[in-house]
């Protein structure tokens, strides 16, 4: 009989319920949303919103269709940015840089794009996506306790969810990329959220940067539309017309 030393097995229990928590918190993370009927219910949706960072704003929105499109615009003074993921390829028209016509992103440019399209969010599924979740234990956001998940991605970058210990959703998200050898480092606060479809969104949206500290900004949602009509060519690259320049 093949004996197991005792400190083994309460390394093994340790791990397992460590585990367990993990799993448990995402389970209540996805039922605090709206739960996992309500929130698959939803394939599409738009929203809109403004951008403020000191005194600049601008009108942004957010076009997304499941499991992984997406189409962002930022607009200034008349003129609309466009970012923008099909499922496979990613492209931009950028008229702020002089550019009007479409162009092709790199894979490293279009990354944040990517982790942005998973149209039901990491922890949806996340083993069925090749994410991995540890739970951290408790931490603080501005004072206050919260429960802290460490979301390894797929693709090996890595996302840090604090969740609010009463209700569940997050209130503090921080990424870490690794992109051409570099570490970027950037963080939203998500909250004001209210019910669109039977899931919870936040209409608020805090952003900075640990590489720039000094820097915050803030985007509000004015309104967000569920199940809206959207077709795939919306998301992809339009073509450039012969002769265009």
């Amino acid at each position: 009989m093949i004996r197991t030393s005792p400190l083994l097995l309460c390394l093994a229990g340790a791990a397992f319920l460590h585990a367990q928590t993990a799993e448990e918190l995402v389970e209540k993370n996805i039922r605090a949303r709206g739960g996992i009927d309500k929130i698959k219910s939803i394939k599409s949706y738009r929203m809109t919103g403004r951008f403020q960072s000191g005194s600049f704003s601008a009108q942004v929105g957010r076009d997304a269709l499941a499991p992984d499109m997406i189409r962002e615009t930022f607009t200034v003074q008349g003129m609309t940015e466009i970012d923008a993921y099909d499922g496979s390829v990613g492209w931009k028209i950028s008229p702020f840089e002089g550019r009007k016509d479409p162009e092709l992103m790199g894979e490293d440019d279009m990354r944040q794009l990517v982790e942005d399209g998973d149209f039901y969010g990491p922890l949806v599924d996340y083993r069925a996506k090749g994410n991995k979740v540890e739970f951290l234990g408790h931490d603080t956001v501005d004072g206050d306790d919260a429960l802290k998940l460490k979301v390894t991605l797929k693709n090996g970058d890595i996302a840090y969810y604090f969740l609010d210990p009463e209700t569940f959703l997050e209130i503090r998200v921080e990424n870490v990329r690794y992109i051409r050898g570099a570490v970027r480092e950037d963080f939203r606060e998500p909250g004001s959220y209210k019910l669109s479809g039977g899931v919870y969104y936040p209409f608020s949206l805090e952003t900075g940067s640990k590489q720039n500290p000094g820097y915050r900004s803030k985007v509000t949602i004015e309104k967000i539309e569920v199940n809206v009509p959207l077709e795939k060519k919306h998301f992809q690259m339009p073509e450039t017309p012969k002769g265009a320049r």
